[in-house]
């Protein structure tokens, strides 16, 4: 069987063709100079599977697509507390390039716009091999699973009309928010938004931010899960700039627009997706793009708040077996699936046995883990005996905290 996955996306870009709305980016020689008609897009999920149309295969510069990665490699670099010295997280509702700053803090509000980016930029790690542009590109080149590179010509072009970015520089400069040359901020950032991508990139890419940091295709943990999650925050709350409220109400996925036409979504725990049409809307944003998105999101249930009980579903089974009653379960045990299975051992009544059969569960959080511990330990002190039947081992070292480990049985 030919998975339908690649003729849904043909058909998303198939309804796209004729819309001819916006405009390329007329202020980078080489953007203005792109085809406006190129369309791709592109999906990787968490399990590292890629689906992509379209002009999936050419590169374009990330622009201000990079900035949540790099916003994640300043992160590594410097740690939280640093960042946020520096930076806010906090949506601005202004253009993507306005000259303001956080009163009393002078901080850029957030990572997504230009202040922000560049003052983010300024803390990458200059000791590394290439400076700061080194760094950008070892993280984002670990990020995609393939050597990227900068793109000198898109670079050229954006340095001579950068004019309003060091403006920028010399501003947090006379804060103390960026301590290097301004100049030489501003030429690596103009670098970092110069790094040539393709769709398909950028939907892993994202699948990485969307696993919890681990590139999906390759296997390496690229982030913290810390990391991951903060990133995705902030492009939730000011990925789109000043068109934030209506996307997060619209399409609801994490997402980060880029000038050259490129739209990166993350949905957290399922897929990296990657759209790229040059044309814009007159907030900078990929006009094909978010409509793209926004079908993306309606046909495939994928708004971040479209709420599924599925805590309830973790319960496959329970049913009394030879004087012990056995529950079952199955999939990804979370806080509500084990909230629903203590709920459940709560209605218990009498002495019999408990078995626990975990044969049908892919994994357990942190909270599922610990929730289903402790409901064992107070099954034990309530006199009750309990058992696992565990033969993958997805619950290792099973010790509620009572010293006891609770004892194992073969499927």
């Amino acid at each position: 069987m030919r998975t339908p996955v690649r003729d849904y996306l043909l058909e998303v870009t198939d309804g796209l063709v004729d819309v001819r709305d916006g405009g390329v980016a007329d202020y980078i020689p080489a953007l203005a100079a792109a085809d406006p008609d190129r369309l791709a897009l592109a999906v990787t999920t968490v399990g590292g599977r890629s689906y992509s149309v379209g002009d999936d295969d050419l590169e374009f510069s990330v622009q201000s697509i990079s900035k949540p990665f790099a916003y994640a490699a300043a992160l590594l670099d410097r740690g939280t507390e640093a960042v946020d010295a520096v930076v806010g997280v906090e949506p601005s509702g202004e253009a993507f390039d306005e000259l303001s700053l956080e009163r009393g803090t002078h901080r850029p509000r957030n990572p997504m716009i230009n202040a922000g980016a560049i003052a983010v930029h300024g803390l990458l790690d200059a000791s590394a091999p290439g400076g700061r542009v080194g760094r950008v590109l070892d993280v984002f080149s670990a990020l995609a699973g393939r050597r990227l590179v900068v793109d000198d010509e898109v670079h050229a072009g954006e340095m001579a009309t950068a004019d309003r970015n060091l403006a920028l520089a010399h501003m947090l400069r006379t804060y103390g928010l960026v301590t290097a040359g301004a100049h030489d901020v501003v030429d690596g950032y103009t670098r970092q938004c110069s790094v040539l991508v393709t769709a398909r990139d950028v939907a892993v890419m994202g699948a990485t931010l969307a696993s919890g940091g681990v590139q999906p295709v390759t296997g390496e943990r690229v982030l913290p899960a810390a990391v991951a999650r903060r990133t995705l925050s902030v492009m939730l709350a000011a990925g789109m700039y000043d068109a934030a409220g209506s996307w997060i109400t619209h399409v609801g996925i994490p997402a980060k627009s880029g000038v050259s036409g490129g739209l990166l979504g993350a949905l957290p725990g399922q897929a990296g997706i990657c759209s790229f049409s040059p044309r814009l809307d007159g907030q900078g944003n990929s006009v094909r793009g978010v409509l793209a998105f926004r079908r993306l999101s309606a046909d495939m249930g994928m708004h971040l708040m479209e709420a599924e009980r599925l805590g309830e579903t973790v319960l496959r089974e329970r049913r009394d077996d030879d004087g012990e009653v056995r529950y079952a379960l199955q999939g990804v045990v979370d806080f509500t699936g084990a909230e629903h299975l203590l709920h459940e051992l709560a209605q218990e009544e009498g002495r019999s046995p408990v078995v626990l059969d975990l044969s049908h569960v892919d994994r357990l959080t942190d909270v599922g883990r610990r929730m289903v511990l402790e409901g064992l330990r107070r099954l034990r002190l309530d006199g009750r005996d309990v058992a696992l039947v565990d033969d993958d081992g997805v619950l290792p070292d099973p010790d509620p905290g009572d010293g006891q480990v609770v004892a194992r049985r073969t499927a």
